[in-house]
């Protein structure tokens, strides 16, 4: 067998090694952070349901000063978009749309990101009353990474990636709710 067939074989050996552990391994990540803001449930949740005002505190929305952002439908009702596009590679373009609002508790997200690649994930924002004016808040993005782009997922550190992002924002919100 010539050198050209052997290193042939050893490359077809080692794709389909790693297309069996990619088979196997997880494709869905979630990140989730919290923090407690000193102001009751009803004034943290009446703030954040709102998509101008996520616009506010988001760290990905105060990357790029130029970024151009639209909204669409009752802004804090179901069905309501923001839109964004950016040149800055960490923005992109995208939209975000408000699929579900338990009323003072909870509001659930779909992500959809265009440039610099397509894909979907969920996100939600949860309050809780924790002690008389605190207020636990709760920030969560969770997704899939498709069969066989899910192998890089354990180098890919999504927690600390988007969960780095996800803490800096939260802070931001208490600084902003606690002024």
């Amino acid at each position: 067998m010539g050198i050209i067939k052997k290193i042939l074989v050893i490359l077809i050996l080692i794709l389909a090694i790693v297309l069996v552990a990619a088979y196997f391994m997880p494709k869905n990540y979630a990140v989730e952070r919290e923090i407690t803001i000193n102001k009751p449930v009803d004034s943290v949740f009446n703030y954040v349901k709102y998509l101008k005002n996520q616009n506010e505190f988001s760290v990905w929305a105060n990357i790029d000063p130029k970024m151009k952002v639209t909204y669409s439908g009752n802004d804090g009702a179901v069905g309501s978009k923001s839109a964004w596009e950016s040149d800055v590679k960490e923005v992109g373009v995208g939209e975000q749309e408000i699929t579900n609002i338990t009323e003072g508790k909870r509001i659930d997200f779909a992500l959809r990101f265009k440039k610099p690649m397509e894909d979907t994930a969920v996100g939600f924002m949860s309050t809780e009353t924790v002690a008389g004016n605190q207020t636990k808040v709760k920030w969560g993005i969770s997704g899939v990474i498709p069969y066989p782009m899910n192998i890089m997922l354990p180098m890919m550190k999504m927690d600390q990636m988007i969960g780095n992002d996800l803490q800096k924002g939260l802070e931001n919100l208490k600084d902003k709710l606690e002024e």
